[in-house]
């Protein structure tokens, strides 16, 4: 594997450099004093911000594009290897490192590397971990798969010893990191294009959990199913929190406010306890917040701080975000695209007061949809009305027989409204047409589904 001296800063050229996690780590390589390009489809903001830090950006994937002297090229598992760039680096016998392989190389620059995994919550606990960091004033290099309001972006660069970010199991991407604390909120089954089942999954988790050094720490949810199969054997300490009290952490006395915020107690196993407020809704948000208060608690942070950290943290975009209000009808979006994150989600809105729940719901890939058909109609269920529109199939050409129309037929079949229109101008109208005052209108998924809300609160 081609190694980055981060002494000697040379000319890294990526390929998709505008996506959100490479353009992250463009953004710190350009800090360090290292040469960037790379390509990408067409201008974003975050391409447009990198240009403005003197990166050299093509707009179209061309094999020209790999012209000059570029040393390293940089690539994600988005990038097959028909790709014109990914076949002239070849040719050229241009060195090559995956996005998950640099990111593992910068971990190691830093004394406190932290790696927040898990199939859901990732992007909300390491924006809850970066506020706290923030707050108590210790300079952390932030990684987000999301755009946290706090830092007005997705990346952050410190100069401490501390570097905080998420680790993706897909493709076992989170296996090329170092981490020194490692969190696993959760294990469930999803990228089934990639894993075979569960079983593949938890497999790959006890590998990630593995590369904790002795004197590091994991801190995982005793909620998973039969944890211990993760942690057994590991050198590192092993922290738990969940429901239970046979947790290491637990909480109890949960309590929402009229917007589905909860304040709840944590226990420790030490008998100390004490009382948090989140700004952001639902139960899942306060096992993300345990995790926090660990990591926390690990760095020695008070709890006034940790709290008020909490009070402070609203979100990151896409993640039960409040877009706005149009006659009455509240419109919130949500990047929920798995059925427990959509289970969660609707959970939450149920505190939120409203008339009647909409969720406008865009599959996010077939593979995911045909896997999880039976379990994404039950968590749809949860609303009172469904609008689904066509898959989003993002990396996928094969549409594997599966559509909307098959997941509209399992939710009416449990007695669900639901409606199916493939575009997102007929969702529109049907919902000018159908949505009264009070209503709570939720769009969801991975893709560009966002865009309906903010259709609607422009007419």
């Amino acid at each position: 594997m081609y190694k980055i001296d981060f002494n000697q800063p040379c000319h890294v050229y990526f390929i998709g450099i505008g996506g959100i996690s490479m353009s992250g780590l463009a953004e710190i390589l350009l800090e360090e004093g290292f040469r960037i390009s790379g390509s990408d489809i067409k201008p974003s903001p975050l391409t447009e911000s990198l240009e403005k830090n003197n990166a050299s950006i093509f707009y179209g994937q061309k094999a020209s594009n790999l012209s000059g002297d570029i040393d390293v090229v940089v690539y994600t598992s988005a990038i097959h290897e028909d790709n014109p760039e990914f076949t002239a680096m070849k040719e050229r016998k241009i060195p090559s490192l995956t996005r998950a392989e640099l990111l593992g190389q910068m971990m190691q620059n830093y004394k406190v590397p932290v790696a927040v995994s898990g199939t859901h919550g990732k992007t909300t606990t390491t924006s809850m971990i970066s506020e706290i960091l923030l707050e108590a004033e210790l300079d952390p290099t932030l990684s987000i798969g999301g755009i946290l309001k706090e830092i007005g972006g997705n990346i952050r660069i410190g100069k401490s010893e501390y570097f905080v970010t998420e680790a993706c199991e897909y493709t076992n991407s989170f296996l090329s990191f170092f981490p020194k604390i490692g969190i696993i909120l959760n294990i469930e089954e999803d990228h089934l294009d990639f894993f075979k089942d569960i079983q593949d999954i938890r497999n790959s988790f006890h590998r990630f959990a593995a590369l904790l050094p002795e004197d590091g720490t994991l801190i995982i949810s005793g909620d998973i199913e039969n944890y211990r199969e993760i942690t057994d054997g590991l050198p590192c300490t092993v922290i738990t929190y969940g429901s239970s009290p046979d947790n290491d952490y637990y909480y109890t006395d949960i309590r929402y406010d009229r917007l589905a915020r909860p304040t709840f107690r944590l226990n420790r196993k030490n008998g100390k306890s004490e009382t948090f407020s989140l700004m952001v809704p639902g139960e899942h948000n306060v096992h993300n917040a345990m995790a926090s208060i660990i990591l926390a608690d690990l760095l020695g942070i008070e709890s006034g701080t940790i709290q008020k950290a909490f009070l402070e943290f609203s979100g990151t975009d896409r993640r039960y975000e409040l877009k706005g209000e149009k006659d009455g009808i509240s419109i919130i979006d949500d990047y929920a695209h798995h059925p427990t994150e959509i289970t969660a989600t609707l959970k939450a809105a149920s505190h939120y007061p409203h008339r009647s729940l909409w969720c406008i719901f865009q599959p996010h890939t077939y593979s995911r949809t045909k896997a999880f058909l039976p379990a994404f109609a039950k968590a749809l269920s949860l609303a009172d009305h469904v609008v689904l529109a066509d898959i989003y199939p993002a990396r996928e050409t094969d549409d594997l027989g599966i559509s909307s129309k098959n997941l509209q037929e399992e939710i009416l079949r449990l007695g669900t409204d639901c409606t199916y229109l493939p575009t997102f101008e007929e969702i529109e109208k049907f919902l000018l047409k159908n949505c009264i005052n009070g209503d709570l209108l939720i769009t969801m998924g991975a893709g560009d589904v966002v865009k309906i809300g903010e259709n609607l609160l422009q007419k």
